[in-house]
């Protein structure tokens, strides 16, 4: 059977996120790793992030992590590649979101300042389910348990701790390949 491709989308460090969220994330990692999940983020050249935490943790557990990179180059942010790094040959904002988010079986939002409400709205069009891990700010708070427009394709599902979120993704990711 195919392993679930869950994607994890989420604030850079330039948003200044909490140790707490950073903690979120890594157990997020984590459980996706553990569960046999492939672990897709967008792995960033200039600084770190809650997706890079969840990389790093999936990577400790053992698990298998794809970096979707903007740009033609390799050259990331620190010292934990992915298991896969695929750099897409587009920019930041221009088209690499379009890649990260389509590889997905399922998103879970950690936070998010732009780019993570860029990449909720590509999945809401591709109808693939996101799970908002409620409590730490940013766009996933905000769009938790909602839709992002009256089409009401697919309601942002709200998720209040990493194990809740992980289970989440993966029933709905494993519902979505049905």
């Amino acid at each position: 059977m195919k392993k679930l491709q869950i994607g994890i989308m989420g604030s850079a460090a330039d948003l200044n996120y909490s140790k707490t969220a950073e903690e979120m994330a890594e157990r997020v990692g984590t459980l996706v790793a553990e569960h046999g999940a492939i672990l897709v983020f967008g792995a960033e050249k200039d600084s770190d992030s809650l997706s890079t935490c969840a990389c790093r943790a999936a990577n400790k557990a053992g698990g298998i992590s794809v970096g979707v990179t903007y740009g033609k180059d390799k050259d990331i942010w620190g010292e934990d590649a992915p298991t896969v790094l695929i750099p897409c040959g587009l920019e930041r904002g221009g088209g690499r979101e379009f890649t990260l988010v389509l590889s997905c079986d399922a998103v879970i939002a950690l936070s998010g300042g732009s780019g993570t409400l860029t990449e909720m709205a590509i999945a809401y069009q591709a109808n693939i389910p996101v799970v908002c891990l409620a409590g730490l700010g940013g766009w996933a708070d905000k769009l938790a348990d909602t839709f992002l427009d009256d089409r009401k394709r697919l309601r942002f599902l709200k998720a209040t701790t990493p194990e809740e979120a992980v289970e989440m993704a993966l029933t709905q990711a494993k519902n979505r390949l049905k």
